[in-house]
């Protein structure tokens, strides 16, 4: 995620970490060559009779913004949704300790909350390798016992094991007379929030924009900007690949934007920052627990990206 600190209007124009423009720089750079192309043989298509108005370029251009806006917003919506997701399961994370120590009559520093804590943690960390791919087994072995986290790293759904550990924890509060049954169904409800949440994530996950919408997109966009220089000929004469490059920037850009969006866990720069939202969880939770040491937290890299 990009944490680049508000800067003035004129240097943002020239802004190149964070932005997508170097993704789409080729694709520019072959559009400015057929821009220049169509200016050199503009004498030669017109004398074969060849020649394209601006009119229906205009029109396409005008339901291409339309259709790639609409992407754009289903695509933030996600990203977004996404993020409310992380903020909830952080404050719900908080809500179970504190009630695991003060509704049990637990000190914070008691063996058994910090147990809790360690799979509240361990549940924001393994989440967060489930949607990225990527191996949750050091974070395991650091936060839990190793039978446990052995356990979890063969499993095919180890959140769902660690909420199942999570309710295991308060059912012997429960059995050992330090929960009522009132106060382990407020718990639970916490508990069942954390699994929406992960449900929520899975969802997200799982379920992409419809292929078939991205590709008519994408293939719209690309046809339309290849064209484009030839139609801007009668109007923008030698200006035609300047012109031509601008608009293109345009709509490849926003078509670059939504691909990154519609995918918020992973680790593009414009992507959740899922590492600083777990580091974050980590140390409140620690803190919470009285926990002198604390881990530093997650710093933006010389780009001004938090991953």
């Amino acid at each position: 995620m990009i944490v680049r600190p508000r800067q003035h209007w004129l240097r943002l124009i020239f802004v190149w970490h964070g932005s997508v423009l170097h993704q789409i720089l080729f694709r520019l750079l072959l559009n400015f060559a057929m821009a220049v192309v169509a200016v050199l043989g503009m004498s030669q298509f017109q004398a074969w009779g060849l020649h394209l108005s601006t009119a229906p370029f205009s029109l396409i251009g005008i339901a291409l913004a339309i259709f790639l806006g609409f992407r754009n917003s289903v695509s933030y919506d996600r990203f977004w949704e996404a993020r409310k997701l992380w903020g909830m399961l952080l404050v719900t994370a908080r809500s179970l300790l504190r009630q695991a120590q003060t509704l049990t009559g637990r000190r914070p520093d008691d063996p058994a909350v910090r147990e809790f804590a360690a799979l509240l943690i361990a549940f924001a960390y393994q989440l967060k390798h489930q949607l990225r791919q990527t191996a949750a087994r050091p974070d395991l072995e650091r936060l839990l016992p190793p039978a446990l986290a052995q356990r979890l790293g063969q499993a095919s759904y180890p959140c769902v094991l660690l909420l199942r550990e999570m309710g295991l924890w308060l059912q012997a509060q429960h059995a050992s007379g330090r929960l009522s049954d009132i106060r382990w169904q407020a718990m639970d409800a916490n508990l069942n929030e954390l699994t929406a949440y992960h449900g929520g994530c899975e969802r997200l996950s799982s379920t992409p924009i419809p292929y078939a919408y991205s590709v008519l997109l994408h293939r719209t966009v690309y046809v339309y900007c290849t064209l484009l220089p030839f139609s801007l000929l009668d109007s923008a004469g030698v200006l035609t690949p300047l012109i031509s490059v601008f608009i293109s920037y345009a709509f490849m850009a926003l078509d670059a934007i939504a691909s990154e969006l519609e995918e918020p866990f992973g680790t593009e720069p414009n992507d959740l920052a899922l590492d600083a939202i777990c580091i974050t969880i980590e140390r409140s939770l620690l803190e919470l627990d009285d926990v002198d040491q604390l881990p530093q937290p997650h710093q933006p890299t010389e780009d001004h990206v938090l991953t």
